[in-house]
């Protein structure tokens, strides 16, 4: 099993910044990949970014692209999202996510972002 455990969200006014932090914990080795998802009121869950732990190739989605920055410490086996310019439809539920293969996903329990205009 992998623990998570997100911390850095809060309110911000729009064109600020905040940092997030997912911890992980537990069966850490073999983590494929990590990402951040959001998920605002009445909406899916989205993929906002990832992250290969082991080369630290990354991808966005491209409503973040040029604004927000994944990044991971190996060595504190911690993946940070770093959000720039912020709007409010930026507003959401942030969750990170950790996959294993074969053995499947992992969640965190969500981390509160809420941008006022």
């Amino acid at each position: 099993q992998v623990q998570l455990v997100e911390s850095g969200g809060g309110l911000v006014q729009a064109g600020g910044s905040l940092r997030l932090s997912c911890a992980a914990s537990g069966s850490i080795f073999g983590i494929n990949a990590m990402g951040w998802y959001r998920q605002a009121p009445g909406k899916q869950r989205e993929s906002v970014a990832a992250i290969i732990w082991s080369n630290g190739i990354t991808g966005y989605a491209d409503s973040v692209k040029g604004r927000f920055i994944i990044s991971r410490d190996i060595a504190k086996n911690t993946m940070y999202l770093q959000m720039n310019s912020l709007r409010p439809e930026d507003t959401a539920v942030y969750y990170c996510a950790a996959k294993k293969i074969p053995q499947g996903d992992y969640w965190g329990q969500g981390t509160q972002v809420t941008v006022s205009s």
